[in-house]
């Protein structure tokens, strides 16, 4: 029993002193040695977060690619809206001034009947004729209406295709200049990643040549 006393705590005194010689390596590490030891962890996180950074610049990059085909996109779209507004304004124009020329044509030959019924008769050929042409002038102001109210309604469609294409455009635009923010945001970390990292090899080397 006295033996096997001996021996436990000869196991013991050996493992007490094994963890102070550690902790005396331990304490004996130099700053210079810390440094070292330091820099060679920042360097690999500094590396990291360039690539994060480089990673994160290139997304959007790409983001204002993307939205500058979407602007190009929408600006040909409401030009495209602006031309058949003007098309339309066009045909309006063009349908109206028919239309008060079939009506001006209408009122000639209101007034022609009316004169042919008195001086002819209401059965004369003249009268008839008055008819024949006031049926065919009503006829073509109405159809000149109906090109009116159509044009008012391509009119309304257009502005309408145009306005939204518009409110896309200003709503690119947005986008466009937050992923530029973004990607020069990106671009300055990147820049200040690869000043850190240089910064830390630089670090590293000197704490090496000191230590030496």
């Amino acid at each position: 029993m006295k033996a096997e006393l001996l021996v436990r705590r000869s196991v013991l005194a050996m493992a007490f002193a094994g963890l102070l010689a550690a902790g005396a390596y331990a304490q004996d590490r130099t700053p210079q040695q810390q440094d070292v030891q330091n820099d060679k962890k920042d360097i690999p996180q500094d590396k990291k977060d360039l690539a994060k950074d480089r990673a994160d610049r290139n997304a959007d990059q790409r983001d204002i690619n993307h939205d500058k085909k979407d602007v190009a996109k929408d600006r040909a779209d409401r030009n495209a809206d602006q031309r058949d507004i003007n098309h339309d304004k066009t045909d309006l124009a063009k349908d109206r001034a028919d239309r008060n020329a079939d009506q001006r044509d209408i009122n000639r030959d209101k007034n022609q009947l009316a004169r042919d019924d008195t001086k002819y008769g209401a059965n004369s050929a003249q009268a008839k004729a008055d008819r024949k042409d006031l049926r065919t002038d009503r006829a073509d102001r109405n159809g000149d209406q109906r090109d009116i109210n159509h044009d008012k309604t391509d009119l309304a469609k257009d502005r309408a295709d145009r306005n939204a294409d518009q409110r896309d455009i200003n709503y690119d635009k947005k986008d466009l200049a937050k992923d530029r923010a973004d990607r020069n945001k990106d671009q300055k970390d990147i820049n200040k990643d690869k000043r850190d990292m240089h910064k830390d090899r630089n670090d590293l080397r000197k704490d090496r040549r000191g230590h030496k």
